[in-house]
């Protein structure tokens, strides 16, 4: 979620359920230079609480360091990516290549638990590739070096996110003996009726929404709604579409600066518009606008049948 989930979308989402947001992650070498980057990507409104902020790298030294910086901001908790998929990461040693080489995990795992009073999570995969999925045995080091809690997105570093999550492996993993942190789902959670699957079918302790929150923070409420009623609650309306959007813009640039909020936010609008009529017209017309207050007075008066007249 790397460029998505920046503290106004976290914002969004703790609004609408979320019990717990991450930052998107950060490279632990960033962090011990103390680039401006990377501060900017820890800092967060206390709103956002429960939030973790999350780090990766592939060196134990900048992982301590990274560690002792982050629990300086003050966040509740310390996030370890293990999962990430994408090649720069990977050729670092970072990310999910951990998973070729489980005591390098444990070694960085181990250093970060040590470094911080917080507790320490982490996200990976089921492993490298079909013939290395060892995520018991991945679970299991990482509780007996003080790991408090394993997020599990259900694809191998092989797939990226490509094919469909592969549930079953939540139940598997839950049935570990010894087992006890508990075990958070991730990987096409994109509905209510997944979320009762998980939980129900596989004894999951807590669901992580990644992709599937992006333009539609109403899922954590939605998911929420229907755990506790079995009813599924109407989608947004056209109107609580363009408010959120814009609200989440306002907060965007009031975080980043005009210039780059708007284009971090580019990255939202797709899903914010999908499914409504004529919405191609609206979103052509944003991506030529600079300036949050022409957007923001596009997305307010915007209706559908009077979308073909939208000015670029």
């Amino acid at each position: 979620m790397e460029d998505v989930s920046d503290s106004p979308f976290r914002q969004m989402c703790r609004e609408q359920g979320a019990d717990v947001v991450y930052t998107e992650f950060i490279s632990s070498e960033a962090i011990i230079r103390e680039s401006d980057a990377s501060r900017h990507k820890m800092s967060f409104e206390e709103s956002e609480r429960p939030l973790g902020i999350q780090i990766f790298g592939g060196r134990e030294e900048a992982m301590y360091g990274a560690a002792k910086i982050a629990e300086a901001s003050n966040p509740d908790l310390v996030d370890i990516n293990f999962g990430c998929p994408v090649y720069k990461v990977v050729k670092k040693n970072a990310g999910s290549a951990c998973l070729r080489d489980l005591g390098m995990m444990e070694r960085m795992a181990g250093t970060v638990v040590d470094a911080t009073r917080l507790p320490v999570t982490v996200k990976t995969r089921l492993g490298w590739d079909d013939q290395t999925i060892r995520i018991r045995e991945v679970a299991l080091m990482l509780q007996s070096v003080g790991v408090k809690a394993l997020t599990v997105h259900a694809r191998t570093r092989s797939q990226g996110y490509k094919g469909e999550a592969r549930w079953d492996y939540f139940k598997f993993l839950k049935d570990t003996p010894g087992l006890e942190i508990p075990i958070i789902a991730n990987g096409d959670i994109s509905s209510p009726v997944h979320a009762r699957h998980l939980f129900d079918e596989t004894g999951v302790d807590g669901i992580m929404i990644g992709r599937a929150a992006i333009g539609n923070p109403w899922i954590f409420r939605d998911i929420k709604h229907y755990l506790d009623s079995g009813e599924l609650l109407p989608a947004p309306t056209l109107e609580e579409r363009m408010q959120m959007c814009s609200r989440q813009l306002r907060a965007s640039v009031a975080h980043h600066g005009e210039r780059y909020g708007v284009i971090m936010m580019k990255k939202h609008y797709g899903n914010y518009i999908k499914g409504i009529r004529n919405g191609k017209h609206l979103r052509m017309a944003i991506m030529e606008k600079e300036r949050m207050d022409e957007i923001i007075e596009l997305l307010l008066n915007f209706r559908e049948e009077s979308a073909t007249r939208i000015a670029v």
